[in-house]
């Protein structure tokens, strides 16, 4: 498998960059149909299974899959409850065979991140006053493309980590809207409290209760900036103890207030 954590893909051979979000009912199905882009797609609820040229694929939420032109696709869905997913199609008709397979030796499915997610909803914010072939979407695009093999490689660096640590993280991810506990999480990694201080002290330079309030910020920073959720909604989404305490650690880890960071973005994007 290609290691690069960048691929060089010329600006000019995309012609069009579009997204697109659907829910699918249970059982639902789609195609066959051979796929003309380059797609990334996201899958947020339910379950997704792709035949690709007789090769299924399973996707799971949270995961985000590469699909790659000229391939015959079929999708079905989750038999018992809505899938829901979205995408972002870039048509590059032109992109050189040498790139093409540099894509598609990277690994089909992936975790979705905050960033890929990021670019994917101002994709969608800005294609409603523009089009397809619009130049900012083009960037947009040409960002996501590249964004997918530098994630392909940190997840191969995060899977070298101590399994302890890999447990815990998922862990996190699942639960960070609870109450987290250093013994809830060394419980799960199946190590002491004492060894996953250690461990996370190591591979994460910080120690896992001081990682899960990051994570909670960095979600919550999240929803200030592509929702219009209350921050009293944001606070308890996101496991703090009350709208203080988030407004205290928003502003301690940015340095900027709940609502100065949601004005910036705002005020970003109208300026565009």
């Amino acid at each position: 498998m290609n290691n690069s954590n960048y691929i060089s893909i010329p600006i000019n051979v995309i012609k069009s960059v579009s997204a697109g979000s659907i829910v699918y009912p249970p059982r639902g199905r789609f195609g066959p149909r051979i796929q003309s882009d380059i797609q990334i797609v996201m899958l947020y609820s339910g379950e997704m299974n792709v035949n690709i040229d007789g090769r299924s694929v399973h996707a799971a939420p949270g995961q985000v899959m590469m699909l790659m032109p000229g391939h015959e696709e079929m999708f079905t869905f989750s038999r018992t409850e809505d899938s829901w997913h979205r995408w972002i199609a870039i048509h590059a008709p032109m992109l050189e065979s040498e790139v093409l397979e540099q894509l598609s030796s990277l690994p089909i499915c992936l975790p979705i991140s905050e960033e890929m997610n990021r670019l994917l909803d101002l994709i969608l914010r800005i294609q409603q006053h523009t089009q397809a072939a619009d130049p900012l979407l083009i960037s947009l695009g040409l960002a996501a493309l590249q964004l997918y093999p530098t994630e392909s490689k940190l997840e191969m660096q995060k899977q070298e980590k101590h399994p302890a640590v890999y447990a815990a993280l998922a862990w996190i991810a699942n639960h960070y809207m609870d109450e987290c506990t250093l013994k809830q999480m060394a419980s799960h990694a199946g190590v002491s409290s004492e060894h996953l201080v250690r461990l996370f002290k190591q591979h994460e330079h910080t120690t896992p209760i001081q990682y899960v309030w990051r994570y909670r910020v960095d979600k919550a920073i999240g929803l200030l900036t592509n929702t219009g959720l209350s921050v009293s909604e944001i606070s308890q989404r996101c496991g703090f103890k009350t709208s203080h305490h988030f407004a205290r650690l928003v502003k301690k880890t940015t340095g900027c207030t709940a609502s100065e960071i949601r004005e910036q973005s705002w005020g970003g994007f109208l300026n565009l």
